[in-house]
């Protein structure tokens, strides 16, 4: 009997620690964006990883648009509205000129919304430096991280970006 209480008394407050643990809400403000070069189009496609709960606050309090992204009610003016923002708030610079990019659209995957990007006509192999910069969600929520993949030919670099250093730079 000794035994069974001594047990009990150990194991009920681990419990409703690891109880209490799993119920508090832990919200993480990430994005993921894969920048690779595409040899055989010369150009850089980048996917960019977005949480669409916080895309949809984003856009409410910066622009007062009531997306509804991946929802049957979401607004006609939505991608017009992505893409502005990611025109504010992301950018890279090859050989230390901003490069033009065509947004070319979005996709859902889950509770997640994967934009499009692509640089055209790169000239790789004049390439000295590639410099991202990537602001996104960083105006809304001040933990937010925004982790860069980069990859060429067999080559990898990641960066994670957050509000006080916003810019990754690479020399090739």
């Amino acid at each position: 009997m000794m035994k069974k209480r001594t047990v009990r008394n150990l194991l009920l407050p681990l419990a409703v620690v690891l109880f209490l643990s799993f119920t508090s809400a832990h919200k993480f403000y990430v994005s993921v964006t894969n920048v690779v070069y595409a040899e055989e189009d010369d150009a850089f496609q980048i996917t960019s990883r977005i949480f669409i709960d916080d895309l949809n606050a984003l856009l409410e309090e910066r622009y007062g648009i009531k997306a509804k992204l991946a929802t049957p009610n979401e607004a006609k003016v939505a991608d017009e509205y992505i893409e502005k923002y990611f025109r504010a708030k992301f950018a890279m610079e090859l050989n230390g000129k901003t490069a033009e990019y065509t947004f070319l659209g979005k996709r859902y995957d889950n509770d997640v919304v994967i934009c499009y990007l692509e640089i055209p006509k790169v000239n790789f192999s004049g390439l000295k430096s590639v410099a991202i910069q990537n602001e996104i969600l960083t105006d809304l929520f001040e933990e937010q991280q925004n982790v860069v993949h980069l990859k060429w030919k067999d080559q990898k670099k990641s960066f994670v970006l957050i509000k006080e250093n916003n810019k990754g730079m690479l020399n090739l």
